[in-house]
């Protein structure tokens, strides 16, 4: 009999042994598995715990295009989702995945849902989060905007640099740091000033590792590097910490081409007319006038 036969064949039972199981898997690659039934659960690799607190209200779906959505509520602990990781992001955009499971024989399961995490709040020593689904794709925007800058994200599958080349990238420590915003960098000697200004800065090693920060200011000085960011990274960093500085791209068709030499990858319309242009006036040019009017 065929799994979703002896599923089925369960169900119509009327006596049955069902449980709920979630996987959320975070954009770093690690996977938790939830389950409300009193006993952990295993199936397709995945640990599903019974000791996390996590529930989750009715789901709904549509067999449209309306988005489907439900939300899941859990106590927030060490052991499986920690208020530390959420206020840092982690969880956010993270994949997930419902079943329905049989409980005595977990290979009889049907998948409920499958989406991502949306809006997640935290209070009170639990957390409560927006679960979407795989409809909420259709509303972002497609197509290209007509624009003189680059629309591409720097190192993306349009742009095409390679941000891993140890000209456009390196890696060094924190040595000193202020706000968790402004911070003092060794090991970045080697590039001009300003190279990294509208880049990325990634944390390799200590509590914040794994976080990424838009840099809004570089300077080289003495050879250590001076890194503003434009905000805070939402957990802690501490002198000795690991980063890695991706350099920065205004979007200009100049800066592609003497930067990154990538101008064959260019993702915008450097060409196009202006907004001066648009406004213009034709003007009456005095002398021509007179001489044409003498004739």
């Amino acid at each position: 009999m065929a799994l979703a036969d002896a599923f089925q064949a369960h169900l119509d039972t009327g006596v049955t042994t069902l449980a709920r199981c979630w996987a959320l898997t975070r954009r770093d690659g690690t996977v938790y598995g939830f389950t409300d039934h009193d006993r952990d659960i295993a199936f397709g690799g995945i640990a599903f715990k019974a000791d996390t607190g996590l529930t989750a209200r009715a789901l709904q779906q549509t067999t449209g295009l309306s988005i489907d959505n439900s939300e899941a509520l859990g106590a927030l602990s060490d052991a499986a989702v920690s208020e530390a990781d959420i206020r840092a992001g982690r969880f956010d955009g993270a994949a997930v995945e419902a079943w329905l499971v049989n409980w005595a024989a977990p290979e009889q399961r049907v998948m409920q849902f499958r989406g991502t995490l949306g809006e997640i709040t935290r209070a009170g020593g639990a957390f409560q989060a927006e679960l979407v689904g795989l409809s909420e794709a259709l509303n972002r925007l497609q197509g290209r905007v007509y624009q003189t800058q680059c629309a591409a994200v720097l190192g993306d599958g349009a742009c095409r640099a390679d941000l891993g080349n140890p000209a456009f990238s390196g890696s060094g420590e924190v040595l000193a740091l202020e706000d968790q915003r402004v911070m003092r960098l060794g090991g970045f000697a080697g590039f001009a000033d300003g190279w990294f200004a509208r880049g990325r800065l990634v944390v390799e090693s200590g509590a914040a590792a794994g976080l990424v920060g838009v840099i809004r200011r570089d300077t080289l000085s003495g050879g250590l590097r001076g890194i503003e960011l434009w905000e805070s990274l939402r957990a802690e960093i501490a002198p000795g910490d690991a980063v890695r500085l991706e350099a920065g791209c205004d979007k200009t068709a100049a800066t592609c081409k003497a930067k990154f030499g990538n101008l064959l990858n260019f993702r915008g319309f450097p060409d196009i007319p202006g907004e001066d242009r648009q406004v213009s006036l034709p003007v009456r040019r005095t002398g021509v006038a007179s001489e044409r009017g003498g004739k």
